[in-house]
């Protein structure tokens, strides 16, 4: 059974998911247009941020926010916020790509302790709670099992138009690619993070993410039976952007790899 708290952000994430999927099938008309979808795709985000924050907000009024449009604000009760990125993978979803999400998390004292992350195009809906476990479309999830690099399949993000380090990241492909069965780059932290939760990745790295596209998916490798990390021994996983997360079994190997420093 879900928490009243986690049933109000699936209501959240489905009636934003709804308004994202309608506006979803018209980008394809818009590519050839003079102008272009970027406009468009930019109102769409902004309008699910909108209606995902009515949702919570009515609901909890009291508890603060983040969120990737609207930034931070302060609640009246200032151990609980939520953290949403109301589009993860906007440039998938510019270029009719249907891998994209709407992440939403609700932190209580620092800690991220409910999730939600709904691709909403493939109507895969994953859920998570702190000490409930995680769950998709109400099935339970479980990391993999793989015990060997060279059986697992890694996803990642790789820094585009100037933002992030890149050298840094090209560096980690050449040294996991030859040890691994692949790395991919879906464009969507938070299902690359989901993904690790139900096993179809047996593990993820990244080092320039924002809270609001990691938060949700943090908890659901965590109740699935994964590890995350921080690339380095200082980072705060949610708060720096750099992070691993992978299976108990493959983590130590994954994570050497990783920490390598040339």
């Amino acid at each position: 059974m879900a928490s009243a708290n986690l049933n109000i952000m699936i209501k959240a994430a489905r009636k934003a998911g709804r308004a994202l999927v309608k506006d979803f099938r018209e980008v394809e008309n818009l590519q050839v247009s003079v102008k272009g979808a970027g406009d468009f795709v930019s109102k769409a985000d902004q309008e699910a941020e909108r209606i995902i924050k009515e949702e919570l907000r009515n609901a909890r009024p009291t508890y603060g926010w983040l969120g990737e449009e609207t930034g931070e604000e302060a609640g009246e009760d200032p151990t609980r916020r939520w953290i949403v990125d109301p589009l993860d993978g906007t440039t998938n979803f510019l270029h009719g790509l249907p891998h994209w999400a709407i992440s939403i998390a609700l932190e209580h004292k620092k800690e991220i302790v409910a999730a939600v992350i709904f691709d909403a195009a493939k109507d895969e809906l994953f859920v998570a709670e702190k000490g409930a476990g995680a769950f998709m479309n109400d099935q339970r999830l479980r990391v993999s099992g793989r015990r060997q690099l060279t059986d697992s399949l890694f996803g990642t993000g790789i820094p585009f138009a100037g933002r992030g380090p890149l050298p840094a990241a090209l560096k980690d492909l050449a040294r996991l690619m030859p040890l691994s069965s692949g790395v991919r780059r879906l464009g969507a932290a938070s299902l690359d993070l989901a993904y690790v939760a139900s096993g179809r990745y047996d593990g993820y790295w990244e080092r320039g993410n924002k809270p609001w596209d990691v938060a949700a998916g943090i908890l659901m490798v965590r109740e699935a039976g994964g590890f995350v990390e921080g690339i380095r021994d200082d980072d705060d996983v949610l708060e720096s952007g750099r992070m691993i997360a992978a299976n108990p079994q493959v983590f130590d190997a994954f994570a050497k790899v990783i920490r390598t420093r040339d």
